[in-house]
């Protein structure tokens, strides 16, 4: 660790790079990319963090920024052994941006350009890591898009997959058309090159270039431009004489120009391994040294940046506390050093004067540090201890004097007893007007649609209204037939509840979707804004039962039900409803659906923050 590291792996910050992001102080740059630049910082605890930040030409686009939050959120769902953790991010920012768990290995194509393609036993161990990576990724919801050999990293003891689902966000900006490239033409899919379709299948496809790749130390559809690659994808087979006989089987299913004829991820570790004559089991030796030598190399990481110390001030008076030495129990007087603080991080410090020539403390950064919440780094303007000006004087401590309260003259009492008087004749004249019956013979509060009857009634019934008086439960409305489409959504606040089209259901706000993830076989039913819960065949579905069952869940595959299931549907925005299942479309159908009877109960629980 001692050794330097290469200046080829972690390149100087530049005129142009920030010093600080969302709390994190930049240690060096890493990569560059099509959607932003990615940089090294550390951890409180020292770990080192990849920290993607997003180019000011995404982040002005509306679109961009709605996908990239669903993406994010999305990709911090995944936690699998083949893929690089999303830790931390920050959408909402005037730049965008989200850190990883950084990983010491060269990328695939990196490590194919050094030292040429990997033996049998690599190509298969890589296969099978970015099966089971894409597997994980896949029951999350995202589809990767961008799987190429970029971003897919070789670990001491197997390949990360990085950068899952983030160019589907790119996708929504008009700069995809102005020369801004994202996607790599080599390595997408025929369906995804022609009409821009993507699906689990295409990262299939994606996944045998890569195995291609890595075996013959090239892509399997050649090199050139841009569009004769594409064309080629699209109308010619690729080229496999090099390849090694025992993965022709294997890679020819991938590359299949029809989704259809692509084996699913289960198939593929299969095969792998019984193509290997040997048990595949990822180890310290699972690459050849040549490569292994390149991860040696990015784990001697630059230091992380020190917070500057601050300038000598004047010798103290007598009538000062030295920094080094504060009085007990007394603070360390501004300015100086916090053993504490975690280096590599920027702290708040007073603003000094530098000397000519000589740079500055980066100043504080912008947001609160996320990797340790509840600590917040104090915004612009927030008052901070400063550096007292020269000639002022500390006063003498007294925090060891016994405390003496400051004697004050008593007031006159003549006042405040008039006003006491006053204040109790209007709260006793008001708790006898609330008594009073209005003109009606009705309490004021229990209408139906008061104020007070949209307040959560509880698990134990009907509940009561602000004055006490137990309030009536909203009469149940009944939809017969509604049919909702595969990707659409409905909420139970509309009246009638009409299903609208989401590209990601599972992260919109819908209090009830369907959803079908084709390579997984798997259709479900499922909320984004609340819980559900399936209900027993002896049940009976009611407001009451809904409010007191407890079993719940955000997501009910179809096979779980028959017709006549109930769900009980408990929306975030206080609504409730029995939703009776009616069946599915048949495979001859021309859309994919499910039908169902929804009895809803509107505004009958307190509206939950989401």
């Amino acid at each position: 660790m001692s050794s330097a590291p290469s200046a080829n792996l972690f390149k100087p910050l530049q005129e142009g790079d920030p010093a600080v992001v969302g709390g994190y102080r930049l240690a060096a740059v890493l990569g560059t990319g099509g959607m932003g630049k990615v940089y090294l910082s550390y951890t409180p605890g020292g770990r080192p963090i990849a920290l993607k930040v997003i180019r000011p030409e995404f982040s002005e686009d509306p679109e961009f920024r709605r996908r990239f939050k669903q993406e994010v959120h999305a990709a911090q769902r995944v936690q699998g052994l083949y893929t690089a953790p999303v830790i931390d991010s920050d959408t909402d920012g005037a730049q965008p941006w989200l850190a990883t768990a950084y990983v010491p290995g060269p990328s695939l194509a990196h490590a194919v350009a050094q030292h040429g393609g990997l033996p049998l036993p690599s190509v298969l161990l890589l296969t099978v890591g970015v099966a089971e990576a894409l597997h994980v990724i896949h029951g999350a919801g995202i589809v990767h898009r961008d799987l190429k050999p970029a971003n897919v990293l070789l670990a001491s003891d197997g390949p990360r997959v990085i950068d899952f689902g983030i160019a589907r966000a790119a996708d929504a900006t008009a700069l995809t058309g102005t020369g801004v490239s994202v996607g790599t033409p080599a390595f997408m899919a025929p369906e995804q090159a022609s009409a821009g379709t993507v699906t689990p299948a295409t990262d299939i496809f994606a996944l045998g270039q890569i195995a291609a790749f890595a075996a013959i130390g090239s892509p399997a559809y050649g090199d050139g431009s841009s569009h004769a690659v594409l064309y080629r994808i699209v109308h010619e087979d690729p080229d496999l004489s090099r390849l090694p006989a025992e993965l022709l089987p294997l890679v020819t299913r991938c590359l299949s120009r029809d989704p259809a004829g692509r084996p699913s991820l289960t198939e593929i570790i299969e095969l792998c391994h019984e193509l290997s004559p040997v048990a595949l089991r990822q180890g310290e030796d699972w690459l050849p040294q040549t490569v292994a030598g390149s991860i040696t190399e990015r784990l001697r990481l630059p230091e992380p940046a020190k917070t500057p110390p601050p300038q000598a001030a004047a010798a103290p008076t007598p009538t000062q506390f030295s920094p080094q030495n504060p009085g007990p129990g007394q603070n360390p007087a501004p300015g100086a050093m916090n053993p504490y603080a975690p280096t590599g991080f920027a702290m708040p410090s007073a603003p000094t004067q530098s000397a000519p020539g000589v740079p500055g403390p980066v100043p504080p950064p912008q947001h609160p540090m996320h990797p340790t919440q509840g600590h917040h780094t104090p915004t612009p303007g927030y008052p901070t201890h400063s550096t007292p000006p020269p000639g002022y004087h500390t006063p003498p401590p007294v925090i060891h004097a016994p405390y003496v309260p400051p004697t004050h003259p008593k007031p006159k009492r003549t006042g405040l007893i008039v006003a006491a008087s006053v204040v109790g004749a209007v709260l006793i004249l008001g708790v006898i007007g609330s008594l009073l019956p209005d003109g009606s013979g009705k309490d004021k509060d229990s209408g139906a649609n008061s104020p007070s009857s949209r307040s959560s009634s509880g698990s134990s019934g009907s509940g009561t209204s602000d004055g006490g008086q137990p309030r009536a439960d909203p009469k149940p409305v009944s939809y017969k037939g509604i049919a909702l489409t595969e990707s659409y959504e409905i909420m139970l606040a509309d009246s009638p509840p009409r299903p609208v089209e989401r590209e990601d259901v599972a992260y919109g706000d819908g209090d009830l979707y369907f959803s079908v993830v084709r390579f997984a076989d798997e259709a479900a039913i499922g909320t984004a804004n609340g819980k559900l819960v399936v209900l027993n065949n002896t049940q009976k579905g009611s407001l009451e039962t809904c409010r007191t069952e407890t079993r719940y869940t955000e997501k009910v595959r179809l096979n779980q039900l028959s017709n006549g299931s109930e769900i009980c549907v408990l929306s975030n925005a206080g609504h409730v409803a029995v939703a009776t299942y009616r069946g599915k479309s048949g495979d001859n159908d021309p859309s994919s659906y499910v039908t169902f009877d929804l009895r809803i109960w509107r505004n009958a629980e307190e509206a939950k923050a989401n």
